[in-house]
This record gives C-alpha cells, structure tokens and sequence, in this order.
C-alpha cells in the first residue's frame, strides 16, 4: 500500500515537472516569435533621418517614442515634438498605439520642431495679467499717456471707475480660475503662439482703456440707467461664465477625454447647457456685450466682436467633438447661441 502511495506520488511529480518544462518551452517560442517594430524619424522638411529605433515594443505609444527621441536629441523634450505618418498629415496624438496605426512593421514618422513650449497655466498668467496691469496705467493717466495737465487726474464721470473696477475683476476672475480651477488637456503651448496671445489680449487692453480713460471721454447716452442695466448684464454673464467653469472641471475624464458629455444641474447658471454646447462662451461673449453697453466705447464693441467670432470658431469645433463622441448628444444643442449658431 506504501508503495503504491510513493509510485502515485512520483508520477505527479514527473507530470507536473513535463508541464512546467512544457510551459517554459512555450515562452521561450514565444519570446523567439515575438514581433518588434522598427521606427525610423525623418525630418519632415528635408526628409533627413533623425534617429532609427529598434525593437519598439508593437504597444509603445507615441509619447514612449517621443520618450526615445529625447533620449537622442535633449533639446527635443517631448512637449516640442510632433509626429506624423506624413510630412503634411496630422499631427499623431501621444496616446496612439503602434500596432494600431496604418503601418508594417518598419514604420517611418516625420518629425516636426513646434519649438519653445510653456505650460498652459504659465501661459494664462502671462496673458491675464498684463490687461490688468495695462489697464490701471491708463485708468491713473500716468504721465506721457494724455496731456501733461491730465497726469494723475480722475475723470468726473461715475461710469469710469465703475469700467475700470468691472474690467479688473474679469481678470483678477480669470488669473484665479487659471490657478485654482481650469484644468488643461494640453500640457503645453508653443512661445510663439503665446506671444501671439499677448499681443491681442495687452494691445486691445490698451486700446480700449485709452478711450475709456480719456480725457474727452462722455458718458453713455442714456446715462446711469443705461450703465446699471449694462453692469446687471455683465455681473450675470460672469457668474454664469465662473458656474460653467466650475460644472466642467468637476466632470470626470478618461486621460483626455470626457466620459460624459456636459449637463445641467442644480446651478440655474448651468441651465444654459440645455440648449447650447459651450455656454462658458456664451457668457463671455455676454461678459463683453454688457461692457460695451456700459462704456458706449467702438474700441469696446470692436473687441467684443472679435472675440465672438475666435469664441464661435471654439465653440463649433467643440460641439462636433461632442456629436462625434457621443452617439445621444442633445440634437436640441447649438454650438454657442441658443436655437441659432
């Protein structure tokens, strides 16, 4: 009975070291079988090679190979790069797979510099701040602005510093937003670009506080009333605008992308969402049209049409991504005006 026992006992033994040896033989097969891609990086202009990878595992994503350009190139940090399939095709996004793309095994991208890269928050910063700044330089008429016996004079006209407290709490708001409640879906944005950035955001601030300010400056046509209904507009639009803000940073995301498409809730403010795709927007360009009542200024009125129009461009560009994404998108919902546009 005993031996009979340890005769069991050894076949199990032997069966269970066959599987183990059987196993490893597999893994080793499928180690030797296993399928690497080779990458090479030209430069998109001159079609030069830059860099040839080997061995890239088929799951690496395009920011793991960004990752391996860097390794070769230090001043090429990931955030400056971009890649495509094409020289004049669309840029590939960092969570693309290898395997999944439409190329073999011997993949070619082509490289393009963006160069210099800031983060977002930085970049908001720099451009909210100096509209603010700027503004107070003409609201105090620092010498050299106006005429040399205006220096340092306030204007008589209630509505002047009225513009200039509305205008310095829109982006003391929006420096505050930037910090404690925006959150980016892009790490970065090129130094060019933000430059460009500054020069509308500083230029039109300038242009608009040296009217508003000026010395000649007459008041709205139908004085205070004009102005009190104008500054209810603008004290709605921008608790609407602060209410969105709030509503779609508390949306729960997916990497960088949402896993619900923005909705209503409790907040009147965020009711807006019923028929449009960005009212964050849609406040805004409310933001500007009652400061541009309350100062009767053109420059004002000039300002806030630009916006309208890059906020609407935005918009739409938003409300497809939406359509797209999401087969039960409220087909009620326009881009940025309600029942319109």
């Amino acid at each position: 009975m005993g031996s009979l026992a340890l005769n069991s006992l050894f076949t199990v033994a032997h069966f269970i070291k066959a599987r183990c040896e059987h196993g490893l033989k597999a893994g080793e097969l499928k180690d030797k079988n296993y399928i690497f891609f080779e990458v090479e990086i030209l430069d998109y202009k001159t079609n030069k090679q830059l860099c040839f990878l080997d061995k890239v595992e088929p799951h690496a994503t395009i920011k793991e190979i960004k990752s391996l350009l860097y390794k070769c190139y230090p001043k090429l940090y990931p955030a400056r790069q971009s890649l495509k399939l094409h020289p004049k095709g669309n840029a590939l996004k960092d969570d693309d797979i290898l395997e999944n793309l439409p190329v073999g095994t011997t993949a070619t991208m082509y490289f393009k510099d963006l160069g210099p890269q800031l983060g977002w928050t930085m970049v908001f910063l720099v451009e909210y701040i100096g509209p603010l700044f700027i503004y107070l330089l003409f609201y105090f008429r620092l010498p050299y602005i106006y005429s040399q016996k205006y220096t340092f004079t306030s204007s008589p006209y209630p509505v002047v510093p009225l513009a200039c407290a509305c205008h310095s709490f829109h982006y003391i708001k929006r420096l505050i937003e930037t910090i404690f409640v925006h959150r980016f879906s892009h790490g970065t944005m090129p130094l060019r670009t933000m430059l460009k950035n500054c020069l509308y955001y500083w230029g039109f601030s300038a242009w608009l506080a040296y009217y508003i300010n000026h010395p000649l400056y007459t008041p709205p046509t139908y004085g205070n009333q004009q102005v009190h209904y104008a500054l209810l507009m603008f004290v709605l639009c921008e608790a609407g605008n602060f209410s969105i803000n709030l509503t779609l940073n508390n949306m729960k995301t997916s990497g960088s992308l949402l896993t619900r498409f923005p909705y209503p809730t409790r907040n009147p403010f965020t009711w807006l969402f019923f028929f449009v795709s960005c009212p964050n927007y849609t406040y805004e360009v409310g933001t500007w049209i009652g400061f541009t009542i309350m100062t009767q200024c053109a420059p004002v009125a000039v300002y806030t049409l630009v916006g309208f129009i890059q906020m609407t461009i935005w918009a739409r560009g938003k409300h497809k991504t939406y359509m797209q994404q999401f087969r039960d998108y409220p087909g009620l919902r326009m881009a940025i005006i309600p029942l319109f546009l």
